[in-house]
């Protein structure tokens, strides 16, 4: 029901002018101080669409009389942070990587770089503690299967182990012996892998087995061989496992990983940091000079 706007006498405020049952609405006016503070909003506002980016067209918002811009900002802030990590880029980029560590301050530098590449691109495999998991290497121990040297490392992630289309990566390849040797063959055979690390006790048969069958790889003393990528077997330390199951599998139907060539994903400086905190991780190996005769560099062929 409307009624006639009046003065409410208890209040001295004009009534809206409508009243429900008896109840009518006072209009009270805005305080003073609410009303300047909106005012000061709105003049704000209008100051800010005019010097700084606010409306949106069709491409791009406006750009505001001051050319400001949270994007334009960031890239300054990104060029002058390449600005201070050049000199450390460069020099990193110039030594050579089995010198690295004559330099300390670069070496932390180039871990702690390391250490941000990681987290971005190995973490997905290796675990954000570079630990691995089943199939995936542990890399904070001492088990290499080409080295464990800052040269090594680099050379591996260059390249990648198994890797289509590097003709340079790296490459072991067991063949399956299902059907090469009868069941009791290869439990024998399991039986001496497992006496390596003291899982079992000597298995002679499985010990003559194993000299005929996979010492050329893995050793006379199953402790790998680095020119073929042949893992150690008497250090405990496994890639898919220990059990007798586990093991017998592999030699049945064995699994060959695959780590993807870097160079062409991460630039060489990157490539460079992340040997560097991966041989930081407690497992990296010093650096010995070789003989130029290829036979003898082992590490280094893929």
């Amino acid at each position: 029901m409307m009624a006639e706007k009046r003065i409410d006498p208890p209040t001295g405020t004009e009534t809206v002018g409508h009243e429900w049952d008896g109840i009518e609405e006072l209009d009270t006016p805005m305080p003073r101080w609410w009303v300047w503070t909106f005012i000061a909003c709105v003049i704000f506002a209008i100051g800010y669409v005019a010097v700084y980016p606010a409306i949106p067209m069709a491409e791009k918002a406006t750009t505001g009389t001051l050319g400001w811009s949270s994007r334009g900002q960031l890239s300054a802030e990104m060029q002058a942070e390449k600005g201070r990590r050049a000199p450390m880029l460069t020099a990193l980029s110039r030594i050579p990587i089995e010198r690295l560590p004559q330099d300390s301050a670069l070496m932390q530098q180039a871990v702690a770089g390391g250490r941000a590449a990681f987290q971005v691109n190995c973490v997905q495999c290796h675990g954000s503690g570079a630990a691995g998991s089943g199939g995936y290497p542990n890399l904070n121990d001492d088990d290499w299967l080409w080295g464990g040297d800052l040269k090594a490392i680099e050379y591996t992630l260059v390249h990648g182990i198994r890797h289509p289309g590097d003709v340079a990566t790296r490459t072991s390849m067991m063949p399956a012996f299902d059907g090469i040797l009868s069941p009791a063959e290869i439990g024998q055979v399991t039986g001496h892998v497992l006496s390596l690390t003291g899982k079992a006790a000597a298995n002679p048969s499985g010990a003559a087995i194993f000299a005929t069958n996979c010492a050329s790889c893995h050793g006379q003393n199953g402790k790998g061989s680095r020119a073929f990528g042949a893992p150690n077997l008497a250090d405990a330390i496994w890639l898919y496992g220990s059990s007798e199951q586990e093991i017998r599998r592999q030699i049945l139907a064995p699994r060959h990983g695959v780590m993807p060539a870097w160079q062409g994903r991460l630039d060489p400086v990157t490539i460079r940091m992340l040997a560097a905190y991966v041989h930081s991780l407690g497992g990296g190996e010093d650096f010995v000079e070789v003989a130029e005769d290829p036979a003898v560099q082992v590490d280094e062929q893929p």
